[in-house]
């Protein structure tokens, strides 16, 4: 039996869908901006363009949602379920993404910058030149993800696990990897130029063609030259 309520028109109008059932809904380009989607059930609904700017999303499911150019900027997502979602081009610009479970997920050409995405699960995902300038990743998991040309500067890696990553061409100068797992991941002509690479075991990574001017390497395990 599900938990799940189903909304009313006026509910839908108003933005008052918290723990609605929103399976499947076509909702494509819906005003939705502030709306109180909490614990809402959104896996699979059409939310093409829609304007969701400063939505309430915490806990919801957006399993397998396409939400190509969606704007989500500060929208607050923290532990939603976002795998296998469609985000392509979308903006979530400054959105609280801390603990929400992405895995698979499509970001590709998104607007993530200053987002909040520490603890976050983005296993497996396609963020292909997102710009995630000043992002707060810390302790997230990018295992295996798709980060080429993805635009990283400034941003905090700490702690992240960015086992088998693919990072290749990618913008991370004055970025901050102090403690990540680097083991597998491919940095073939990123720029780390200032990047805070203290500590850590890059024996493992791919560094061909890396720019790491000024990197701090303190204390990092180096791959032998050549390699």
């Amino acid at each position: 039996m599900s938990d799940y309520r189903i909304p009313s028109n006026e509910d839908v109008r108003t933005g008052q869908l918290a723990g609605a059932d929103l399976r499947r809904r076509n909702l494509r380009g819906a005003a939705l901006a502030g709306a109180d989607l909490v614990g809402a059930d959104l896996s699979e609904a059409d939310l093409r363009e829609a304007i969701l700017t400063g939505a309430r999303l915490a806990r919801a499911n957006l399993a397998g949602a396409t939400l190509r150019l969606a704007t989500l900027k500060g929208a607050n997502l923290r532990e939603a379920i976002i795998e296998g979602a469609n985000l392509f081009g979308a903006n979530l610009r400054l959105a609280d993404l801390r603990g929400a479970r992405a895995r698979g997920a499509n970001f590709a050409q998104a607007d993530l910058v200053g987002v909040q995405a520490a603890d976050a699960y983005f296993s497996g995902a396609n963020l292909w030149a997102a710009d995630l300038r000043l992002a707060d990743l810390a302790n997230a998991n990018l295992g295996q993800a798709e980060l080429s040309t993805a635009d990283l500067k400034e941003a905090n890696l700490e702690g992240t696990n960015l086992r088998d990553a693919q990072l290749s061409g990618a913008k991370l100068s004055r970025a901050c990897l102090a403690g990540a797992d680097v083991a597998g991941a491919d940095f073939s002509d990123a720029r780390l130029v200032a990047a805070d690479l203290s500590g850590l075991d890059l024996r493992a990574a791919v560094l061909v063609r890396a720019d790491l001017h000024e990197a701090d390497v303190s204390g990092a395990v180096l791959p032998p030259d050549g390699e």
